[in-house]
């Protein structure tokens, strides 16, 4: 069908380049997509690349804020005794989040962005994915972190969460908005108009 449009078109005169653009819609992505972006950071890293993507995207920004905010002896990785070991050693712990809530229903794509820690998402993540219906959303993971890839990362979030559907995520330590950019544009995920 779409060749047979295509050569009506070519016999009409109207040239069929303008046709062949690829459009939101035909990336799984509508103009009118709401976008949230959502991130943990406990040093201000991620907070600032949280930022800049939703600038880039036009979404909106949502800080997981801990109920009980970490302390730089809370973050001493160096100490097994230190809340975040703690944390990060038992596979259960969900840390509580305060600060304001976020409804999601209203949004169709969900940024989630975090520190690495230990080689995976911060414990405070997976409250967050258990305390909202993300499903029939679509979930990209963002991280920064001082010697970690993203891979490990994504690949516990997917498994612990397998009925989400998630799309490629990626570690955006020292990013600037052009490469923000070239990344949700390659995922057809744009700025909605």
């Amino acid at each position: 069908m779409y060749k047979i449009l295509l050569a009506l078109l070519a016999m009409a005169g109207i040239p069929v380049a303008a046709c062949a653009q690829s459009t939101p819609e035909m990336n799984g992505q509508s103009k009118n997509d709401k976008i949230l972006v959502s991130f943990f950071s406990a040093t201000g890293t991620t907070a600032r690349v949280a930022e800049k993507l939703a600038e880039a995207t036009g979404g909106t920004l949502y800080a997981i804020t801990p109920a009980r905010p970490y302390t730089a002896a809370d973050l001493d990785w160096h100490d097994r005794r230190s809340r975040s070991s703690v944390e990060m050693d038992d596979p259960q712990s969900r840390p509580e989040i305060g600060g304001k809530e976020v409804n999601t229903a209203g949004y169709d794509i969900i940024f989630i962005g975090y520190p690495i820690w230990w080689d995976l998402a911060p414990r405070i993540i997976e409250t967050f994915i258990e305390q909202h219906d993300l499903r029939g959303k679509r979930v990209i993971p963002f991280a920064t972190s001082g010697g970690s890839r993203l891979a490990n990362s994504a690949a516990a979030l997917k498994r612990a969460y397998p009925e989400l559907h998630w799309l490629e995520g990626r570690l955006l330590n020292r990013a600037d908005d052009r490469e923000i950019r070239d990344w949700f544009e390659k995922l057809g995920v744009g700025r909605s108009e």
